[in-house]
């Protein structure tokens, strides 16, 4: 630009020295060029709208398409622009992401790739990056349009190929104490009484037996349940923290899927960090992975999510279980009363944890008195697990070892 204007002065200077007036015409078209150029190609890019049209949420080792639109509103082109889309390395994106194109006035170009979740976490989709210029080199712009997020949860797997039987002690139990009844569970007819709902009547036999008879169900007692996670990195090997935090959140997922099939209410208190609930600008993600982590010192505590039924509820637990990281807080056994302060009496408590040591059987044990119904589910390999199970049953609550032994996928 610097050599442009003194090209146009050199000429000036010439054109009056001379007084030739073709120069004076080359300075006019110069001068014309230059402030075309200056005005119409910053001004078609900040019109410029862009967005990212994909699935927001998958779960591991899924794939989704991402579609990129580009749309110029006004009625300049823009001759040609570059744009380079960021996307984190473990998305393993395939695809054009760096394209050279042009635009022109009233127009949108649209551009696609797919990306695959390989790990569990919180990511950002771009910013998208687009550099351009006027036909004459005279300036260069640039513009970052805003990026997007994906969410990737952890992985489903079915309780048979956890180990764990079908029918753990949660969810609705048959009860002499009629809290409700169970459509679902029929026991036969009674005569009608006042106040009977119409809906229980049976017309089928009322009208063989003369007079009105509705329908009886079984008594039932609705069951919460809520999952605790220990995600206390010093409560795990350092070697496999990495590995077995993966496995603790996937069993997590795995029961929390399966009660909500269930059409039982399930709930979920980790103890851990979730990234994303910390103060706006403490968040950051990872350059080399692309996925969001934590700053050193953080410790934004995720709230607990108390007992619901319903697969929305069920995205929430997971979009929770897809961020949350292990950090070095205090000790599981310690925690776990004052995590079920909020919990009604009755509720089933999962306790994933990678250790199941004298402490932590001790605190479970004060639940059970307290009137809860305490699950361990310990996560690590343990060779006395055996002792472990035994001292469950003496304090009043089950032992369950969920682990990898066949370390079918690293993550």
């Amino acid at each position: 630009m610097n050599y442009l204007i003194v090209l146009i002065l050199l000429l000036l200077a010439t054109a009056l020295l001379l007084r030739l007036d073709f120069i004076f015409y080359i300075v006019y078209v110069c001068v014309a060029l230059y402030g075309w150029s200056v005005w119409q190609t910053p001004r078609v890019i900040k019109k410029l709208a862009a967005k990212r049209e994909y699935n927001q949420r998958i779960f591991l080792g899924e794939k989704t398409a991402v579609t990129i639109t580009i749309h110029n509103p006004g009625w300049l082109p823009l001759p040609w622009f570059q744009i380079s889309e960021s996307i984190a390395p473990e998305l393993q994106a395939s695809g054009e992401l760096h394209q050279a194109l042009s635009l022109g006035g009233r127009r949108e170009i649209s551009l696609s790739y797919q990306i695959r979740g390989q790990r569990r976490g919180y990511y950002r989709l771009g910013p998208l990056l687009l550099n351009s210029g006027d036909l004459f080199g005279f300036r260069d712009y640039s513009a970052r349009l805003a990026a997007n997020y994906l969410t990737i949860y952890p992985r489903i797997i079915p309780l048979h190929k956890l180990g764990l039987p079908s029918r753990l002690p949660f969810g609705t139990i048959g009860s002499r104490q009629r809290l409700f009844e169970d459509p679902a569970r029929p026991q036969g007819i009674r005569d009608y009484r006042s106040g009977d709902s119409l809906r229980q009547i049976n017309w089928k036999a009322s009208a063989h037996s003369g007079q009105l008879v509705v329908k009886t169900f079984q008594p039932a007692i609705s069951l919460e349940t809520a999952i605790l996670l220990n995600l206390n990195s010093a409560e795990y090997a350092r070697k496999e923290r990495q590995i077995l935090s993966e496995w603790a959140i996937e069993v997590a997922a795995s029961l929390a899927a399966h009660l909500t099939d269930q059409r039982q209410s399930v709930g979920l208190i980790c103890h851990g960090v979730d990234p994303l609930g910390q103060r706006p600008g403490e968040a950051d993600f990872d350059q080399i992975s692309g996925r969001l982590t934590r700053q050193n010192g953080s410790t934004a505590v995720p709230l607990p999510i108390p007992p619901r039924n319903g697969r929305s509820h069920l995205m929430k637990l997971l979009e929770l279980l897809a961020r949350v990281e292990t950090t070095e807080t205090s000790p599981f056994a310690t925690w776990i009363p004052g995590a079920c302060l909020h919990l009604s009496w009755g509720v089933t408590i999962l306790t994933i944890s990678p250790t199941a040591d004298l402490a932590v059987c001790q605190a479970l044990h004060r639940l059970a008195r307290a009137g809860f119904n305490p699950v361990l589910i310990a996560i690590a390999p343990q060779p006395n697990f055996a002792q472990t199970r035994e001292r469950a049953r003496r304090l009043g609550f089950t032992a369950y070892l969920v682990t990898r032994q066949e370390h079918l996928e690293r993550l």
